[in-house]
């Protein structure tokens, strides 16, 4: 699908909250800016800098193994994963882009902690540009939005305050179907 990821209204994050965002550096310019993109999102939304840690891992294939390190410490409310991958001549691009994608879910399946998976995956340079700030959005700002969401969604859910009605995501006391 392209165009921009769809926003929700600011959820509430506790000023102890700490975050990290992992930046593959193969593609690193592209990469920097979805890197940066991540940064000022998270200051948009009330998030200090100090209260971000950022790392950098040498491709989008160890971005799991890092997220799932950086989980396992405790340290982190939620993790975002940044990087690139362009379509080659050969199907490296297919092992790289899935190893990503499905490592990154299963880190944050197993720790608990929100991970976004903000690598763009594209068929050529151009394309990854158009994701990296350019028509199509940053998908840099998308990922550090949709952990905060994320974080938020996981607390209401494990304090009993939301409950879901008519489709949608509403506060409330939580009830059984």
């Amino acid at each position: 699908m392209a165009g921009r990821a769809p926003t929700a209204a600011a959820s509430p994050i506790s000023s102890r909250d700490r975050f990290a965002v992992v930046a593959a550096r193969f593609n690193e310019e592209i990469s920097e800016k979805l890197k940066d993109a991540a940064l000022a999102a998270f200051a948009t939304r009330g998030v200090s800098a100090d209260a971000v840690d950022t790392y950098r891992v040498p491709g989008s294939f160890e971005l799991p193994q890092a997220a799932l390190a950086l989980a396992r410490t405790g340290r982190y409310a939620g993790i975002v994963c940044v990087g690139v991958v362009i379509k080659g001549e050969t199907p490296h691009f297919d092992y790289v882009a899935g190893v990503a994608a499905h490592g990154i879910s299963r880190a944050a399946l197993d720790t608990g902690v929100p991970m976004s998976f903000g690598v763009i995956t594209s068929l050529t340079e151009d394309q990854a540009w158009a994701r990296a700030g350019g028509p199509v959005g940053n998908r840099g700002a998308e990922a550090a939005q949709a952990t905060l969401e994320m974080v938020a969604w996981l607390r209401e859910i494990r304090a009993g305050r939301l409950a879901k009605r008519g489709g949608r995501r509403t506060r409330g006391t939580a009830r059984r179907s």
